[in-house]
């Protein structure tokens, strides 16, 4: 396909949105996973770059001062701009790089839809609470949680952020995590993924401690990272505004890492999600070697973003939003990460200062782009 115009790509997004829809009926109705149709995401043409310098500081958050209204009131991109921003840089182990341009097709079965241009990354230097009232975060303690699925699925970047497990060897977090928009931040090259694990085999010391009220040490297991994908959304998009839309990235290990992994998923309208809540985990830096859980409601949201006053620290950056849901088609629940939770954000309301925790949904695009990074085959990611 050579192109796609403006209306037509308008239209492919309304029609996107309208089947996304899944209305309550009767008593036995189920918070159920929609269905949507996918777009395809392919990749065109990939051009070697030069090597990073790895120089910039790792920052555990992103600040914006563009809120929900802000958000709302940007247009949506054109098809080229579309393609631009979901082309996307790769690095490598040894340093090296690469830029692959992509497509986007509709495929006869299926329609497609766009994001919105929603976003502006300042970086003021301010000091961000970003508890609301009372601290709701619950601290997990002892490996029959912390080695059990969901909390299992949360690792711990060397940069300091936090990451999902999203199959047996892909890691999903924020794009600020491993590139400030300019450069890769420094200790990319040599990007490691913490595994939480016992501090002392089941044979060995510690074993006793089952009664006990101070909680078993756990420490972490590190993989090297083989590369990561970032989207030239993040890395353009810091430039004109709309870097924020795509603050997420993937990274790939070495070898796989034994766990059981969460699916990623389209994310519904908040009016869809059960009780219209979040969830995630994530390394806050204020409570050191910690895995932090939280959950709270979304409290407005744009076709990118997810506003909410989950309470978080620097550090749970990256981490995967989730909700669980009926799965229809095999008749089970299920929970599926809908977005990655990438930072603070001031916003003037009517003139007065208001804070909300930001995250990236996945809408329809990423979740064809993001699907085909672990995939490697468009067919195997036609259901979100």
């Amino acid at each position: 396909m050579a192109g796609i115009p403006g209306l037509l790509f308008l239209l492919l997004l309304l029609l996107l949105c309208a089947v996304a829809r899944v209305s309550p009926s009767g008593a036995a109705w189920r918070p159920t996973w929609p269905a949507y149709r996918l777009p395809v995401v392919l990749p065109q043409s990939t051009l070697n770059l030069a090597k990073p310098d790895f120089g910039a500081k790792a920052k555990l958050e992103v600040s914006s001062s563009c809120g929900p209204q802000c958000h709302k009131g940007t247009p949506l991109p054109t098809y080229e701009e579309a393609k631009q921003y979901l082309s996307y840089e790769t690095l490598y182990a040894n340093g090296s790089r690469t830029e692959t341009q992509v497509g986007i097709y509709i495929l006869s079965s299926s329609a497609g839809g766009a994001r919105r241009r929603d976003s502006e990354a300042s970086a003021k230097s301010r000091r961000k609470r970003q508890i609301y009232g009372y601290d709701s975060r619950f601290s997990i303690f002892g490996k029959d949680f912390l080695l059990n699925y969901p909390f299992s699925t949360s690792v711990k970047l060397s940069t300091g952020c936090t990451g999902t497990l999203v199959a047996e060897k892909h890691v999903l977090t924020a794009a600020h995590c491993i590139h400030d928009g300019k450069t890769y931040v420094k200790g990319t090259q040599k990007l490691r993924v913490g595994f939480l694990k016992p501090k002392f085999k089941d044979s060995g010391r510690g074993t006793n401690d089952s009664s006990s009220a101070i909680p078993e040490k756990m420490k972490f297991q590190w993989i090297r990272v083989k590369r990561t994908h970032v989207p030239k959304g993040w890395i353009k998009g810091n430039a004109n505004d709309i870097g924020m839309d795509y603050d997420y990235a993937l990274l790939e290990l070495k070898k796989p890492h034994k766990r059981k992994f969460m699916k990623i998923g389209v994310s519904p309208p908040a009016k869809q999600l059960p009780g219209g809540r979040i969830h995630f985990s994530g390394y806050d830096n204020d409570r050191p070697g910690d895995l932090v859980y939280r959950f709270c409601d979304v409290k407005d949201e744009t076709y990118d973003l997810l506003y909410q006053q989950c309470d978080a620290q620097p550090g749970a950056s990256g981490s995967g939003v989730y909700v669980r849901m009926w799965k229809r088609q095999q008749q089970k629940w299920e929970r599926k990460i809908i977005g990655i939770f990438s930072g603070h954000q001031w916003v003037d309301m009517n003139g007065s200062p208001q804070d909300f925790n930001v995250a990236v949904r996945i809408t329809p695009l990423k979740y064809a782009q993001i699907c085909y990074w672990i995939k490697g085959n468009y067919l195997d990611c036609r259901e979100g």
